[in-house]
């Protein structure tokens, strides 16, 4: 009976491990080939991935009728020893839908027109839903199947040059997608599209205050010894995550601290309760900065204009919480139904209350602040705006010249700038420094170039530069070997760029800064004028002093339009 119960149980393990025993053998595709792709016209169709080593892969293209396209047997090839395969396909007439079949993969709605790789930092990163406030009308009447994002999922890679990233996929300008486009990649495409009628892809890979380095492979960087060595102090995953722990205990503590010591979230009336009296506080202009009377003290400049001496106590800056009270009459129409908060933008970050209801919070400086009020936190009478202000590690200030308004649901608008009552909360320490893993060289072309590089391209839109003003003396040199390390890369040497000037920034009165950012435009321009199958795109007609993000990217991008229809036309 025992030798029974052993061939039984032998048995059924044999039958369970059968069944797990096949490996899935289907062709795997990196995530950049996938259904809704848009492929580059008159050039090779590119197609690689893995299977099992020696399995036949064989590729077919049928038209939208469903017809063949090409050999209509298609195309085979054999994955090698290292399940590797790659194969070229004659090149598909502009337009489509194609359907491409990979063994028993298939790639439905694939669209032949001319891709785009939109790389940079911010200003590239930027999407469409920032630049609403000058654009809503045509943003929201627009919706297109032909023009068409990938957008790049943001990973570090310090060791070794991907071949595919975090999953992703192709979207066309539709409504429902078009908020998360590159707000300019999105009106250049548009823009190109409408002019050809050619379908139109942008592979988005930014990633917001990069220097020009990360995205530089280690090969091309050696003759940059500094960068080189940048890389090397944190290629010890060990070290980096040690850094990030001490980082966390760091931020925790200094968080625990303004917490414990700010008087506003402590005793029996927080301070954006309403019916806190708040007749004893300073009285302050927040755009101006001035306090109480009218005066300004110091006369250094900050982000470009002056004030703001409530951030300050004469000779440094006040880091820790700021709170600010603003109270609005409404009449009963007014106060009805919901409302929209606009705050400008803070330096550096803010949480805000209505009536003593949280609206919203911002973490960092850039991003505007729009805080939805929802339908009866408002009434009839007085209502109380509450923002509590963190400075962590400079002088915090409202940005003039930016909305700071109640926008009610009648259609009516209150102003909120001018007084507003002040109080000091927690004045702190300087917030703990933090790194930045994606600043450093050769991990951005690791993770978000590498994995692109077999694909045929008609361009680069290059939109970075900010964050090397500093050492605008080694930039030009840098962004060269970047050029030509990405044509070398996708195996195109006449590989077009098309180089964004920096906009225009900073306050007048800020002669220096202004003039670090005037010479940096001067190197751009040099690269440009030096490198065959480079343009310059002129934009620092389009900056704003205020914002180091300007809203209007549609002329940008019609702009990078026109310089491809030249291009295309001395073709």
């Amino acid at each position: 009976m025992n030798y029974l119960k052993e061939y039984l149980s032998i048995t059924v393990a044999l039958a369970m491990s059968s069944v797990a025993l096949p490996v899935d053998a289907r062709v795997q595709l990196p995530q950049v080939l996938s259904s809704g792709m848009i492929v580059q016209r008159e050039a090779p169709v590119r197609l690689w991935g893995t299977a099992e080593p020696g399995e036949l892969v064989s590729v077919k293209v049928t038209d939208k009728k469903n017809k063949p396209v090409g050999q209509r047997k298609g195309v085979t090839t054999v994955a090698g020893d290292d399940g590797k395969w790659t194969i070229e396909l004659p090149a598909l007439k502009a337009g489509g839908p194609y359907t491409v079949t990979i063994n028993d993969v298939t790639l439905d709605d694939v669209l032949s027109g001319d891709v785009f790789l939109c790389s940079g930092q911010s200003n590239m990163e930027l999407p469409v839903s920032r630049v609403t406030d000058m654009f809503a009308d045509e943003i929201a009447s627009y919706s297109s199947n032909e023009v068409r994002q990938y957008y790049l999922p943001r990973e570090v890679e310090f060791h070794t040059p991907l071949e595919d990233t975090k999953p992703a996929a192709w979207k066309p300008a539709t409504q429902d997608n078009v908020m998360k486009f590159s707000a300019l990649g999105y009106f250049f495409a548009k823009d190109l599209n409408e002019r050809t009628g050619v379908p139109v892809g942008i592979i988005s890979s930014n990633w917001g205050g990069t220097p020009v380095e990360a995205w530089i492979s280690e090969e091309s960087l050696k003759p940059f010894p500094r960068a080189i060595n940048e890389k090397r102090i944190y290629e010890d995953d060990a070290y980096r995550a040690h850094i990030k722990k001490v980082e966390g205990e760091n931020y925790a503590h200094w968080a625990a601290a303004l917490y414990a010591g700010d008087p506003g979230l402590h005793g029996e009336k927080k301070w954006f309760d309403p019916s806190l009296d708040d007749s004893g506080w300073a009285t302050v202009d927040i755009i101006k900065g001035t306090v109480t009377d009218g005066t300004v003290t110091g006369d250094d400049l900050h982000n470009g204009w002056r004030g703001n001496s409530w951030a300050s106590d004469g000779l440094n800056a006040v880091n820790g919480s700021h709170w600010f009270r603003k109270n609005v009459n409404l009449t009963a129409a007014q106060a009805s139904g919901p409302a929209v908060l606009r705050l400008g933008c803070i330096v550096d970050a803010d949480s805000v209350y209505v009536n003593g209801t949280f609206v919203g919070t911002t973490s960092y400086q850039y991003p505007p602040r729009i805080y939805n009020v929802p339908a009866g936190v408002l009434k009839e009478g007085d209502n109380n705006v509450t923002v509590r202000l963190f400075s962590q590690n400079g002088r915090g200030s409202f940005v003039p010249e930016k909305p700071y308004k109640l926008i009610l649901g009648n259609g009516d608008e209150k102003s909120l700038e001018g007084e507003w009552r002040y109080r000091l909360g927690a004045p702190m320490v300087h917030g703990p420094g933090m790194e930045f893993w994606c600043y450093k060289p050769v991990v951005l072309y690791n993770s978000m170039i590498h994995p692109l590089v077999k694909l045929p391209l008609a361009g680069v839109v290059w939109y970075q530069g900010e964050s090397n003003v500093g050492r605008r003396n080694e930039y030009g040199a840098l962004l060269k070997t970047m050029i030509a390390d990405w044509r070398g890369a996708f195996g195109d040497r006449e590989l077009p760029f098309y180089i964004v000037e920096l906009a225009d920034y900073l306050h007048p009165d800020d002669k220096a800064g202004r003039a670090a950012w005037a010479e940096m435009r001067k190197v751009q321009a040099k690269v440009a004028e030096e490198t065959p199958d480079a343009v310059l795109i002129h934009n620092s007609d389009l900056g704003e002093w205020n914002d180091i993000h300007p809203l209007d990217k549609k002329t940008l991008g019609g702009r990078v339009a026109d310089a491809v229809t030249l291009r295309n036309g001395k073709k």
